[in-house]
């Protein structure tokens, strides 16, 4: 291990993060326009809400979660953004795909397609994002960068909405996925790959190996629990999220033009507020110790959970709208700090794969069975004659929570073990 001199700040930083956010926001827009369209894609192919969470759940999660593991692989061995570039034109592709689909099956295909592009989509920005500001900064990176889940969906929703009541359910596939593929050719001009480790007190001098880099991961009970812990906050996010439009829309009464207004007003206020606020809220936790990784997301699930019984149970979409938005601010926090963790505890040319093997923990669990937990548990709660099969199967996520922040207070107490160098 040889020390290395801290690097003059990389050229353009804000730039490259908000072109890796915009691909981020086009990453999570096309992911979610399954679920923002479900009623309208459930009407014209006639599939069950079990059949539509495999489409958002375990179908996709296939692909994405363990295509990213070589995918990580190889953008820590190469070019990192010639990697997204490249994920991004393969995923913006299939989306089109999915807009012409004519049938259950094809749109399957089409999104596991969709799934093996996004793959190549967040870890190689993890990495370039850690090599592009320095510590004490990455935080607050990282919470403008994730919001682009919160932005993707606000812009899925407005648009996406407007554009199927318009045009049909089609044309916001067509019209995203078109974007994305110009997008991708602006990535690989605008940005330019960072020196690995830059920021780094030491550099490694071998390059990081495959198995070795896989068994570190899993053996590490810090890493471990950060994963867990993401991947039982995002079974209820994204078992919730599949969802939420089809419940407001079938159990609230909600139309497509107020889901366009409404319900995108509050992703951006919720998702995106609670991006903000908790990159920054991380950051100055931290500065004292590392538990605060933890100890944020763990007290914000625990104001989350009786907000997001309260939002199932509201008789109205108004009051159901305002206690999401509630939901919707502290659901959020464990991203930012369990990304932030994971890229500080391994190794500058581990980080892209270590990554990749977040995004399979936290994904697989809770992208790939949240939505199909939902979607059967409703189509059960249906079959054994509830009249609101949906919200009953919502209720359901409820116990996530608890796990979620079990999880998360094991890691801090680990955390606030550590003598801090």
């Amino acid at each position: 291990m040889a020390s290395i001199a801290t690097p003059a700040p990389a050229r353009r930083p804000g730039v490259v993060l908000a072109v890796l956010t915009f691909v981020y926001i086009l990453n999570f827009l096309d992911r979610q326009l399954i679920g923002i369209l479900a009623k309208p894609i459930q009407d014209a192919l006639q599939i069950t809400d079990g059949q539509l969470g495999l489409i958002g759940g375990l179908y996709f999660a296939m692909f994405y979660c363990f295509i990213a593991i070589p995918v990580g692989y190889l953008a820590d061995k190469t070019n990192r953004v010639g990697v997204l570039s490249l994920a991004c034109a393969v995923w913006s592709g299939a989306t089109v795909a999915c807009g012409m689909a004519n049938n259950y099956a094809q749109l399957v295909v089409a999104r596991m397609l969709v799934g093996f592009g996004e793959a190549g989509g967040v870890p190689p920005s993890y990495a370039i994002i850690t090599d592009t500001y320095p510590p004490g900064r990455r935080g607050a990176a990282f919470g403008i960068f994730n919001m682009g889940p919160a932005i993707g969906a606000a812009a899925g929703v407005a648009f996406g909405a407007a554009i199927a009541e318009r045009f049909g359910w089609r044309m916001p596939f067509i019209v995203v996925g078109g974007i994305g593929i110009v997008t991708a050719g602006l990535v690989w001009l605008i940005v330019r790959e960072p020196a690995r480790g830059g920021f780094d007190t030491v550099r490694s001098a071998d390059t990081a190996r495959f198995w070795p880099t896989l068994r570190m991961f899993f053996s590490n009970p810090v890493l471990m629990l950060a994963a867990l812990g993401s991947g039982a906050t995002q079974f209820v996010t994204y078992g919730l999220g599949n969802f939420a439009v089809l419940f407001l829309m079938r159990d609230k009464g909600m139309v497509l033009s107020e889901v366009a207004v409404w319900y995108a007003l509050v992703l951006v206020v919720g998702m995106a507020g609670g991006m903000m606020l908790s990159g920054r809220i991380i950051d100055r936790m931290t500065r004292t110790s590392r538990a605060g990784y933890a100890v944020a997301p763990a007290a914000s699930l625990a104001i989350a959970m009786p907000f997001y019984i309260a939002f199932v149970w509201a008789p109205t979409w108004p009051l159901a709208l305002l206690l999401l938005t509630v939901v919707m601010v502290f659901n959020y926090f464990y991203l930012s700090a369990s990304v932030a963790l994971v890229q500080e505890e391994v190794r500058p040319d581990q980080r892209v794969l270590s990554g990749a093997l977040l995004l399979l923990v936290m994904n697989f669990i809770g992208l790939g069975l949240g939505p199909t937990w939902v979607g059967f548990a409703s189509d059960w709660f249906k079959a054994n004659g509830a009249a609101q099969s949906l919200q009953s199967a919502l209720y359901t996520l409820t116990p996530f929570y608890l796990i979620a922040i079990a999880l998360f207070v094991t890691l801090a107490r680990r955390l606030g073990r550590e003598v801090r160098v």
